[in-house]
């Protein structure tokens, strides 16, 4: 009988994550470490598991994450993209609720980059008019 596997791929800032779901048990791996050792805040948790308390499939599948690049928060972010493009695959008929909950939207946002002959991004040297 062959194991049916789902993947998914997420982005977020500059970190990206390739989820693999498989039905299981519920057990997370991130980079070869338990869930709760990788992410180690509760605010992350939360963000991580969100898709999936919201599909009602927290105990459904065990999860396989390999996540590179960008913060830790950005990486929870990108697992919660993956875990999200990952469950499209289970069943198309969750992407309404996906969608309105906004998690299959890539979030655009990255750092804006710094400007020659300024200070920053948006930040100036202070003018003097004499």
């Amino acid at each position: 009988m062959p194991v049916t596997q789902y993947y998914g791929t997420g982005k977020r800032k500059t970190a990206v994550a390739r989820v693999w779901m498989r039905p299981g048990k519920g057990e997370i791996v991130v980079n070869k470490k338990k869930f709760g050792e990788y992410f180690p805040t509760s605010h992350m948790q939360f963000t991580v598991l969100q898709p999936l308390e919201l599909t009602g499939s927290t105990q459904a599948y065990d999860i396989t994450i390999n996540v590179l690049g960008g913060g830790v928060y950005g990486q929870a972010g990108a697992v919660r993209h993956g875990i999200s493009k990952a469950l499209l695959q289970v069943d198309v008929g969750l992407r309404q609720k996906l969608k309105k909950a906004g998690f299959i939207t890539r979030d655009p946002r990255v750092k804006e980059r710094k400007k020659y002959g300024q200070r920053g991004a948006r930040a100036r040297f202070q003018f003097s008019k004499r």
